[in-house]
This record gives structure tokens, C-alpha cells and sequence, in this order.
């Protein structure tokens, strides 16, 4: 009877021999993802050979990371990471990934964050400190390396870890170009001498090399007596062991966050920009609300709560540009959407064609940040379901209070001192990634009058 249900799922046009559905989905990966709900709440895609079923509603991908999150653990995309980000918290399942964020949740406490924010906005000042009127900067760049310095300054207390935030910098443009291609590929591609597997492979391996060198001086140098997220794995052990973790252990952990924390951060705060300047009213709303609650001194963690206008922004400009796409396999079988799923079948969503879906949003490719009004919510019934910015259940994303803390702070701190404008006759087009990135963001700087 499975097998009957599964072949009635409705299945996306387009797929070519061998290749399936990859080649659309390389080409246009919003436009293919963003295209499924039409053909029904579950779709079928052919990655190569292998088929995997899409999630396009709402209520579906709340059942897959909610309510049946126990009868999934990660898919296929995770597994084609594993060069990257080895079995860190990302990739994880079961027990290593209940004891590995049960360790590493105390890092993002509020009492933890409330100790970075003075960090976040040492780091901000610096940064609007170094730009000079008239200058042209590339955001995407300028904001990955604002990311990976305050997590590196924040959650390494020495300068042990600046090897392994050089690698990040160096390495992540690298990765983030091919991330998604080369989870979504079938296998066989990968080896194929071509630039793209070179340059992922080389990135991947010199990451784990830099960061294997770091912890083992951190080893030797007693680094373990510190206070930060590099000696909580250093230090750590299992309680039922008595096990400390393994090198390649704590190496996962750290890229893990490193990247992740990277990437969602610098997205944010380049698009928040772009669409600030595109927005001049919305912009001046958010500029009098920095002013009225922070005044002229620095922007502190008691302030995020208080800036209600940039929290509408930067809640609009995760839902433009989210998360492309995730993976979970189920191991048991599963009913979903009118059809059970025998084990090992490859579950698929698309948290950006979900914030993107005009049957939960009105005029949804449209920048509008007051849709978060409260009583705007209320008339369009948005609920839990509708807007998923960090994932939900038990992979909710570790680190998404820091990233909120961190992008206030951040846009704050910098829209006070500076009005960015874009250079004439760059668009920046979106990228596919872990999220949707840009390709490039170049702005002009000038003094904020008054």
C-alpha cells in the first residue's frame, strides 16, 4: 500500500534523465523551490536518481521539525556536509545531539548574552569608527567579517582562536558558493574534477586543518582553565563515560558554530541595509526610534528589546532571505500529508518558499515591515506555523538569540552614525546558500545628518 501512495504523490515536471529535477534546481533554486506548492502540499523532486519528497505547506513542516520531529533524524543534505561541518550540532542525531546542546546551551544563556552585547557593541563603534564619507564598501564582505570577529571575540577569550576565525574569513566566501549545489548534487558528481568540487574540498580540509591546530595548542597551553565556548569543549566529558569529548569532537562543534553563526549574521545585516536604503521612509521610522530609545551613547543589550520598529525589519528581512533548504529522514514510517512514508524516505522544506507563500502572506516578495504589527498578525492569522526564522522543535537553531542581540546591536550602532546609499547599477541577486545570501552589496557611506 506505501509504495501505491508514494507514486500518487504528485511529482514537479521537468526532471531530465540521470539528472532528475538537480539541473532546475541548480539553475533557478528559489524560483524551482518557490514553484512547488503549487503542484500540492507534498512533491515529489528527483535528486539524480533518488526521490525526495517536499514539504511546501506550512502545517507539514511544523509536523516534520514539531510534532513528528522524534520519527525523523537528519537527511541526505546534512550527510553531503559532513566534509564541512563533520557531526556538530548541525548534523547530529539522537543522543550526541542531546548531550552536545545540552553542553553547549549554557554559552547562549540570556545572562551570557547580556555579557557578549558590550562586545557587539565595542566591535559595531569600531567598525563605523573605520568607514570615512564618500567610501564605497562591499556589505556581504564587511558584515562576514564583523560576524566572525564578534564571534571570535565573544566566544574565544584569547588571542588562541584567531587562526581559526582567519580560516573562517578566508575559507567561508568559498564554501558559501557551493554549499548548496554540492549538498543537493547526487554523489557521483562529486567526483568530477571540476573548479567548483576542487575549491569546496580545499576550503573544507584547510578549515579542519587550522581549527585541529588550534585546539591542540589550546590543549597544550592549559587553555581548558578559561572561560569560553573553546575550554567547555576542552573540558567537557560524558557523565555516563566519563569521557572527555574527542578533538574531532570539539573540531565539529566549533566549525559548526563558526560557520552558522557567520553566515545567518552576515546575510542579515547586508540585506537590512539594502532594503533600508530601498525603504527611505521605513528608514527614517527606524533612525527617530534608535534616537528616541538609545539617545548618543552606545547601543546596549536593555536596548534590543526596546526597538520594536528595527525588530519589524530585521523579522522582514529574514523572511525574504531564509533559510534555502533542509533535510530529514524519517526512521520509522510515517503518514504525511495523506501518505505514509516508509523508512529512510528523504523529507525536504524550504523555510524561504514558505515565508514566501501567498496563501500566508499578502503580497509576500514585498518588503513591509509592518505586516509584524500585532494587529496586522492578527487579521492575516499568522501563527507559529507561518514564520519559522531559526527552525523549530528540538533543531531550533542554538545561537538565535545571539544573532538577534547581534544584528540590533549591530544595525543600531551604525545606521546612528551613517546613511548607506547603492551604487549605481549594481542589483544585488540573491544567492543560493544555507540562506539566501547576496551575491554582492556595494553601498556608498555618508554622515547621517543631525
Amino acid at each position: 500500500m506505501t509504495d501505491v501512495q508514494l507514486r500518487a504523490v504528485p511529482r514537479a515536471p521537468g526532471a531530465i534523465p540521470v539528472l532528475g529535477h538537480a539541473l532546475r534546481l541548480w539553475r533557478d533554486p528559489f524560483g524551482f523551490l518557490t514553484s512547488l506548492r503549487q503542484h500540492g502540499d507534498l512533491v515529489r523532486v528527483d535528486l539524480g536518481t533518488m526521490p525526495m519528497y517536499v514539504a511546501t505547506s506550512a502545517s507539514l513542516v511544523r509536523e516534520v521539525t514539531v510534532t513528528k520531529a522524534r520519527d525523523f533524524e537528519k537527511g541526505r543534505f546534512f550527510d553531503r556536509l559532513r566534509p564541512l561541518a563533520g557531526n556538530g550540532l548541525a548534523n547530529s542525531d539522537g543522543e550526541i545531539h542531546r548531550k552536545h546542546r545540552h553542553l553547549i546551551q549554557p554559552m547562549f544563556s540570556k545572562e551570557r548574552i547580556a555579557a557578549y552585547s558590550a562586545t557587539m557593541s565595542d566591535n559595531a563603534r569600531s567598525l563605523a569608527d573605520s568607514w570615512r564619507p564618500g567610501q564605497e564598501v562591499d556589505l556581504e564582505l564587511v558584515m562576514a567579517e564583523y560576524a566572525i570577529e564578534t564571534l571570535a571575540s565573544t566566544l574565544f577569550s584569547a588571542d588562541i582562536g584567531l587562526p581559526a576565525v582567519e580560516a573562517v574569513r578566508r575559507n567561508l566566501p568559498v564554501l558559501l558558493k557551493n554549499l548548496l549545489v554540492r549538498a543537493a548534487s547526487p554523489k557521483f558528481l562529486d567526483r568530477i574534477p571540476i573548479r567548483a568540487n576542487r575549491d569546496f574540498d580545499e576550503a573544507s580540509a584547510n578549515l579542519r586543518q587550522v581549527i585541529d591546530e588550534v585546539i591542540l595548542t589550546a590543549r597544550r597551553s592549559g587553555h581548558a582553565d578559561r572561560d569560553d565556548l573553546l575550554s567547555l569543549l576542552l573540558r567537557a566529558q560524558d557523565t555516563e563515560s566519563g569521557q572527555r569529548l574527542s578533538d574531532v569532537e570539539v573540531r565539529d562543534e566549533l566549525s559548526t558554530v563558526l560557520f552558522a553563526g557567520a553566515e545567518t549574521t552576515a546575510a542579515t545585516l547586508a540585506w537590512t541595509f539594502h532594503e533600508l536604503a530601498a525603504h527611505p521612509a521605513v528608514e527614517e521610522q527606524v533612525v527617530a526610534e534608535i534616537r528616541d530609545v538609545v539617545g548618543d551613547g552606545p547601543v546596549g543589550i536593555a536596548d534590543v528589546p526596546r526597538l520594536a520598529c528595527l525588530r519589524r525589519v530585521i523579522d522582514e528581512v529574514i523572511r525574504l532571505h531564509g533559510v534555502t533548504l533542509l533535510m530529514r529522514r524519517n526512521t520509522v514510517p510515517v503518514e504525511l500529508g495523506g501518505f505514509t512514508l516508509p523508512p529512510g524516505t528523504e523529507v525536504a522544506f524550504s523555510l524561504y518558499a514558505i515565508h514566501r507563500d501567498p496563501d500566508l502572506y499578502e503580497n509576500p516578495a514585498a518588503f513591509d515591515p509592518d505586516r509584524w504589527l500585532p494587529h496586522r498578525q492578527a487579521e492575516a492569522g499568522l501563527g507559529r506555523e507561518a514564520y519559522v526564522p531559526f527552525g523549530a522543535g528540538n533543531r531550533k537553531c542554538i545561537g538565535d538569540s545571539f544573532v538577534w542581540a547581534e544584528a540590533t546591536i549591530a544595525i543600531a550602532t551604525l545606521l546612528s552614525r551613517w546613511q548607506l546609499r547603492p551604487v549605481a547599477g549594481h542589483e544585488p541577486r540573491e544567492v543560493a546558500s544555507a540562506v539566501a545570501r547576496a551575491d554582492c552589496i556595494r553601498m556608498i557611506v555618508h554622515p547621517r545628518q543631525g
